[in-house]
């Protein structure tokens, strides 16, 4: 029992990875406290009574990709500093997250029920400022003892079982379209559509409390209904006195929708707003709290969130196919060397290789132009040694996620490791190109190493920075300030790119790499090539196999980062990553083989390109994805697609530099 805590937290941290929960519970066996959990989410135990802060988010769309500030519209803030945010690690910042206090007051065990927040009258601008969010349809997100706020979802399956999920956030309100076809329905459709806020939230905390192990009671859900209601009232309220008081109390605060005893339904009249109202708007904003004991426990609580997109048939579907395709490919490889390499080695290997007069065919006539420096041989040795930096990134990436640290409870935990990581991993980049470069009989090693340092976060870092002043002119919260700029500079310029030179140091002051054949003075010509080993050929067969290994994982990625979904199967991802560089390991093999036997001696950077090929397919898959699946807002689709492009750029070039790496280094 000592080690249970430990072993809930890792289940709930690492989902259904065998890997995962393998290396946790060993880590677990050699723990010597009763109760362990993972470094900033320690449970917290309230007393009845006590009070509870409610916090909140940005606004968010999945129609947009940019991310607002909550205050941006003019909701309730009475008593709230709005020069005052939470402090947020990197990896918030840098995902546009900004965390303010709210009025709303919560009060552990304390039902509360139309409960009044404030009243506001707008103008015609303010209006217009929530009906385009709702429109474009953003979602408050809600904070409670760091657990976000959720709409509960009820799914049944093909068996009858009746299964929950959360629905992260609730959106600011609806709009009302009316039926129509034709062009009668284009011009008069935004006359006719109405829109409705959500000025009523009932609010559901779910508490765990277990006298007989704790004395405090645990917070394990939060959960929201939204209301539109038409608040009306008939004796002349103070609203000043009235904020934060139930409606019907002192005698001055009475409501005719709803009162302590009185719950507000989904039958009353809906709060419309209208854009184009000359006037003032009225809005009433109200709320109930209800607190509901429940057994889900605090290490398990995050199941519910995590569980809505949970696919485990679909990922092992999806990871049997792939190791079909793996298996398919060592087959070929298999029969390439037992077959042949094999007995053409042996017969090199012995004095007398071939008898006088006997020619040479085949991969045997270029092996003396096989190890010749390829043109722009710096180059490669650069590309080389980001693609180390950045597998050696991701492995410990994986590690660290696989056990539960870089969970969705971290907020921006995974993005901030992920940099951290990279930029120290700049010293095995380094060596590796250094290495490489020597073996290419170059010699301007510290032109190289800066290279090294420079190509990948440089063009990466362009393309955030263009990104990131778009953003600044939408006055999104999701451009990131300069202050954060300059430290993203700090990290590269002062700890990665003197990582990289320290370790090309170390790189090129080793002993070369000797190759195992003599290279002629003089290049052999090479013969005209048959189709199938053509250049672009191989790109677009060869870049297909390994997308096509993993392309079922690629979609669920793509939707947590565009559809804001809770990725959390980091098992899965994992062993999808090891079949990733197999397959491009095997396809790069055969073809190189192909190549070599055809008398074509040039195969360094098409062995470099032949699995790096599939970033094009990861490219060209994420666009069908934008048509397919996200539904870009009419007023914001200039600035979505540059944003989804840009940072889709990013990750197709870091793919191509790491499975171009895999299958060079695996020739």
């Amino acid at each position: 029992r000592q080690h249970f805590h430990f072993f809930m937290a890792a289940r709930r941290f690492g989902g259904r990875s065998a890997a995962a929960c393998g290396a946790v519970l060993l880590l677990g066996l050699v723990a010597t406290s009763s109760a362990f959990y993972l470094p900033g989410v320690a449970p917290h135990d309230y007393n009845p009574g006590e009070k509870m802060r409610v916090k909140v988010e940005a606004l968010t769309s999945v129609k947009t990709q940019l991310p607002y500030e909550y205050y941006i519209l003019p909701f309730c803030h009475d008593g709230v500093d709005l020069k005052a945010q939470d402090a947020l690690n990197l990896g918030e910042v840098l995902r546009g997250s900004r965390i303010y206090e709210t009025p709303y007051e919560f009060k552990m065990s304390n039902d509360q029920r139309c409960k009044i927040l404030c009243r506001g009258k707008y103008d015609k601008e303010e209006v217009q400022a929530f009906a385009l969010m709702i429109e474009e349809e953003y979602r408050v997100n809600f904070l409670l003892d760091n657990l976000p706020v959720a709409m509960p979802m009820f799914v049944e399956s093909e068996g009858g079982e009746t299964s929950k999920g959360y629905d992260l956030g609730y959106p600011v309100g609806f709009v009302d379209e009316k039926e129509g076809s034709g062009e009668k329905k284009k011009k008069d459709d935004k006359k006719k559509d109405k829109v409705y806020i959500f000025n009523h939230l009932r609010f559901t905390v779910l508490v765990n409390e277990d006298k007989s192990k704790r004395a405090g009671i645990r917070v394990v859900g939060f959960e929201v209904e939204p209301f539109s209601i038409a608040h009306t009232h008939v004796n002349q309220i103070d609203w000043d006195q009235c904020a934060g008081q139930p409606a019907g109390s002192r005698g001055q605060c009475s409501l005719n929708t709803c009162t302590q005893g009185k719950p507000v339904t989904q039958n009353q009249a809906p709060m419309v707003i209208d854009p184009n109202s000359k006037g003032p708007t009225e809005i009433v904003w109200t709320y109930d709290v209800a607190f509901k004991q429940s057994p889900i426990r605090w290490s398990t609580r995050w199941d519910t969130y995590l569980h809505s997109t949970d696919d485990a048939e679909v990922h092992w579907f999806s990871i049997l196919n792939s190791f079909t395709i793996v298996l398919f490919l060592a087959g070929i490889v298999a029969m390439i060397m037992v077959r042949t390499l094999r007995r053409d080695f042996q017969r090199y290997q012995e004095q007398d290789i071939l008898d006088e007069g006997q020619e040479e065919t085949g991969w045997k006539l270029v092996h003396g132009d096989v190890f010749r420096p390829p043109k722009m041989a710096g180059w490669l040795a650069v590309c080389i040694g980001t693609g180390v930096q950045l597998s050696i990134s991701i492995c410990f990436l994986m590690l660290f996620a696989c056990l539960g640290f870089l969970s969705p409870a971290n907020r921006g935990a995974l993005m901030q490791a992920m940099l951290f990581i990279f930029v120290f991993m700049g010293i095995f980049g380094g060596f590796t190109s250094a290495r490489f470069f020597r073996m290419f009989k170059g010699n301007r090693w510290r032109s190289n190493a800066l290279w090294t340092a420079m190509l990948f976060p440089g063009i990466s870092f362009s393309i955030f920075f263009v990104l990131n002043i778009l953003i600044w002119g939408q006055k999104s919260s999701g451009a990131v300030p300069f202050g954060t700029l300059f430290a993203l500079l700090l990290m590269w310029l002062g700890i990665s790119a003197p990582l990289t030179l320290v370790g090309a140091f170390f790189g090129y002051r080793k002993q070369p790499i000797e190759n195992p054949t003599r290279v002629n003075q003089i290049p052999r010509q090479v013969p005209a090539q048959p189709w199938f080993v053509n250049f672009w050929v191989n790109l677009l067969v060869c870049g297909l196999l390994p997308f096509g290994a993993v392309f079922v994982e690629v979609f669920y990625v793509l939707s947590s980062i565009w559809l804001h979904q809770f990725y959390y199967l980091f098992g899965f991802l994992f062993l999808v990553l090891v079949i990733l560089w197999l397959t491009c390991a095997e396809i790069t093999v055969v073809m190189c083989y192909f190549q070599l036997c055809c008398e074509d001696y040039h195969w360094w950077w098409r062995a470099y390109f032949t699995s790096g090929a599939s970033s094009f397919y990861l490219f060209g898959y994420a666009s069908y994805y934008l048509l397919t699946r996200v539904h870009v807002a009419k007023t914001m689709k200039v600035a979505s697609y540059f944003i989804f492009f840009g940072y889709m750029t990013i990750l197709s070039y870091g793919f191509f530099v790491l499975t171009g790496f895999v299958g060079f280094i695996s020739c």
